[in-house]
């Protein structure tokens, strides 16, 4: 959860050191797929799995990194769209319901308005307001990342290896075609990318995507699903941390009320069952 949570103020870092949003989530894709080679067997999957295997790709390829660097990139203050993350579990609960026929309990409708309502109050923060376009952004993240957990289950035969490989090189070509279109001059912004610059993509692929995320299915092992997820709910607070040691934010009462309704709810979400 460290090392999900410090996406959030090394991408500010990495977006900082002059490097656009979208190339940014290009370069990270790029660098997960070369150090999932290695690992992957490649082969065309049967006919069932092409067109989930795409929607997976461009979701969590493509949509998840465009919204996610284009939203740390737009906000000043990293608090409220570290938050905002969180709801990636209430979209993936809803989006399960409607698209898999997975039935919600009151208990669960409960904590996902709970979620919704902390999101609100951060609406309130005076800080927050500014930074609306940020937010926005954010919960499509959220959105984009809860439906491709969804689509991730007509694809469980599969290697996870192989999906995620998949994911990242489709997300690398169209967000690499998506910098050229709309931010222009990526060659020379390429040329121009400093020593620091690389370290935050490298970390970004090599650390948080890919090593990251290797602990928790390394987890998933020895300990059931409901006992590893919801420690879900501390990224952000690892997030927070981070951006005050890193540049000195403060949280204002109306985001820390609100950020522990939204963490709160979310952790109860995963533990209900």
């Amino acid at each position: 959860m460290f090392f999900l949570g410090s996406a959030y103020p090394t991408g500010k870092l990495a977006l900082n050191e002059t490097i656009p949003p979208i190339l940014f989530g290009a370069l990270r894709m790029g660098i997960v797929f070369l150090c999932l080679i290695p690992f992957c067997k490649f082969f065309i999957p049967e006919k069932k799995y092409i067109l989930p295997l795409i929607s997976f790709s461009v979701c969590f390829g493509v949509a998840v990194n465009f919204f996610l660097y284009y939203s740390i990139n737009v906000s000043s203050i990293l608090a409220p769209i570290t938050i905002g993350a969180q709801l990636t579990i209430p979209f993936g609960i809803i989006l399960s319901s409607i698209f898999l026929k997975e039935s919600i309990s009151y208990k669960k409708w409960i904590f996902i308005i709970t979620s919704f309502l902390g999101i609100v109050l951060l609406a309130f923060d005076p800080k927050v307001a500014e930074e609306f376009l940020g937010a926005v952004l954010i919960c499509a993240m959220a959105f984009f990342y809860g439906l491709s957990q969804v689509i991730s289950r007509h694809l469980k035969e599969l290697d996870i290896k192989f999906t995620n490989a998949c994911a990242s090189i489709t997300g690398f070509f169209i967000l690499i075609i998506f910098s050229f279109l709309f931010e222009g001059n990526t060659i020379i912004i390429l040329k121009n990318i400093n020593i620091n610059g690389w370290l935050m993509v490298i970390y970004a692929g090599a650390i948080i995507s890919i090593f990251g995320h290797m602990m928790m299915f390394y987890l998933y092992k020895f300990y059931p699903v409901g006992k590893v997820l919801p420690f879900y709910a501390l990224f952000p607070v690892f997030g927070l941390i981070l951006s005050f040691f890193m540049f000195g934010e403060i949280p204002t009462t109306i985001t820390i009320t609100g950020g522990i309704i939204v963490i709160t709810s979310v952790f109860f979400l995963n533990k209900i069952r």
